[in-house]
Parts: C-alpha cells; structure tokens; sequence
C-alpha cells in the first residue's frame, strides 16, 4: 500500500467515526477514492502531498472522455466522483497532512437536472389495489404484510432501507391519537413522520393477523417486517413485492422503491404543502434537492392551464 492509499483509507475512517456515512454511501465514496488512487498511479503520484490543481482537473477529464473521445462516466457520477475527490484534499489540508487543497478551484461537472418520476394518484391506488387478500392462508398473510409495507412506502415516502431497518420497538406506540413513526435515514439522522389513517390501519392488519404467523416459523426476530421464513425481509425482497404489484396493475416497468417516494412527494405539493415541510418529510439536507420535485408541479399546471385557460391558445 503506497503513501496515498493510506491517506484515502485515513479519510474513509474519517467518515465512517466522524461523519457517520451510511453504508451505501461510503460504498461510492470507496468506489469513487478508488478510481482516483488507480488514475494517480497511472501518472506516478503516490502521495496527496504532490498533487496539484492540474492532476486535479486532468483527472476530471479522463473519468468523462477516454483515450477515445467516448464518455467513461456521466455527468452526474463524474460529479459525484470530483466531490469525493475534493473532500479527501480538503481532509488532508484540514489535518496538515498537506499544505494546500489542489482540488479547492476544480468544479464538477453539472449534470443535467432530471425530474423525478411519479405516477398518479390513480395509478398509486391501482397499485395498492393490487395486493390484498384473507389472512387464512398463507399467501393471505403474505399478502397483508406486502400490502403493509406498500402503504407505508407511499403514506410515508420513506425510502425502502429505512422501512427495512425498523424494528417492533419503532411502531410500538404508533396509535390514531399518535400516528408518527421514527425514522433513520442517511448518516443514521432521525426524522419523524406522520403516518396517515390508511397506512395505520394496514400496518396494525400486518401487526395483529399476519406477522404473528411469520415470526412462528423464524428466530423471534425483533424487526417489524418478515420474510416467510421469519427472518428479516430484505431489501431485494421488499423491491420483489413492489414489482409484482405493479404488474398485477399493469403498471409494469414503471415503479421502483424511488418512485414511490417521487410521488409522496409531487401529490404533497400538488396540493399545497410547503416546499420545506416536504424537505423534513422526506430527510432532505438541503431544499435544494427538494425543489426539483417542483419542477414537476409547475409542468403540471402549465398543462392544466393550457387546456383550461380559454385564452391560453391562439385561435386558429
């Protein structure tokens, strides 16, 4: 291990006790410092002590255009690859490790704002509509728990790690005079979240006629959600469940964990909840990222008001 692979490992366990990263988090932060180490050796730099601006910027331009002129990353995770790069410089200039912080005049790229995905309200009933049956068998109960999880999903707009890291003990005093749940999202940063009649009334369906049967068969688990074995449900099984119900609605192809989560958050704002109320709903740092489910609203209304408007369009 050379000089700089070191630094980087320094600045990982950085995140890791100081920062608290989430797992999935310093996942891409390993990945992106690993592209970094791997672009320096190839230009002989083994200590952040020698870098300069210029490496800085030269790397930037070998992760977006290759010896042949092809893109090698988007934009997006070139930018997101220059902000690891440029904390790790800032890291070692804060400790002294270096003098200076090379990366401090180097920008990412911008990438192109995308606009979430949503579906309707009625294709969100639709969905919900698929899943649900009789506890007196097992699929029924399978059924409950899957409906359950779904309408947290979208009451909510928690994302699907969040939901499968929750225990008994979180929804222990969750009752229609109470109805919010504790969540843990990026960084392990809790948030509070109310949880709305429906949502309520399937999960106490899941608590009361379905996980008993679950947990019977496992280890007597404490998280909330089981797999049929009685063990925690996964995140990959929980992504299943919401794609064979999308395709019992024929909605195929159209839904992921995320968008669930887009469209809490676009139906919220839609009608008339505050942008920053939003920002805490869905455990947002900055409103920033926030406001581009805005973007969404007033597409919207330009085309309510295109089609409304008696003298929005010229007369033929």
């Amino acid at each position: 291990m050379n000089q700089i692979e070191r630094q980087v490992s320094s600045y990982l366990d950085h995140l890791i006790v100081e920062r608290g990263l989430a797992k999935n988090s310093l996942a891409a932060y390993r990945r992106d410092l690993s592209r970094y180490v791997a672009y320096c050796a190839s230009v002989t730099i083994s200590d952040a002590k020698t870098v300069t601006a210029s490496n800085v910027s030269d790397f930037l331009v070998a992760i977006r255009l290759g010896s042949d002129g092809n893109a090698i990353l988007a934009p997006s995770s070139a930018a997101r690859t220059v902000i690891a790069v440029r904390g790790f410089h800032a890291f070692l200039a804060r400790e002294g490790v270096t003098v200076s912080d090379p990366s401090r005049t180097v920008k990412p790229p911008t990438a192109a704002k995308r606009l979430p995905k949503a579906i309707t309200l009625s294709d969100v009933e639709k969905l919900l509509a698929a899943v649900g049956a009789d506890a007196s068998t097992d699929i029924g109960v399978l059924m409950i728990r899957d409906r359950a999880l779904l309408e947290l999903l979208y009451g909510t707009g928690a994302r699907i790690s969040e939901l499968m890291d929750l225990h008994l003990d979180d929804v222990a005093q969750l009752s229609v005079h109470t109805p919010i749940l504790r969540l843990r999202g990026k960084g392990q940063k809790e948030r509070l979240v109310p949880v709305g009649k429906v949502a309520l009334a399937a999960l106490e369906a899941y608590l009361v006629r379905s996980r008993p049967v679950l947990v019977a068969g496992g280890q007597g688990i404490s998280a909330l959600f089981l797999n049929a074995r009685g063990g925690k449900l996964s995140r990959q099984s929980a992504w299943a469940i919401l794609q064979t119900a999308a395709t019992k609605a024929g909605l195929e192809g159209k839904i992921s964990p995320h968008t669930m989560r887009h469209s809490f958050a676009t139906h919220l704002l839609e009608n008339g909840a505050d942008v920053r109320v939003v920002q805490e709903l869905l455990g947002h740092a900055s409103v920033t990222t926030t406001q581009v489910y805005t973007l969404v609203t007033v597409d919207q209304l330009r085309e309510v008001y295109a089609t409304a408007h008696p003298r929005a369009r010229l007369k033929q």
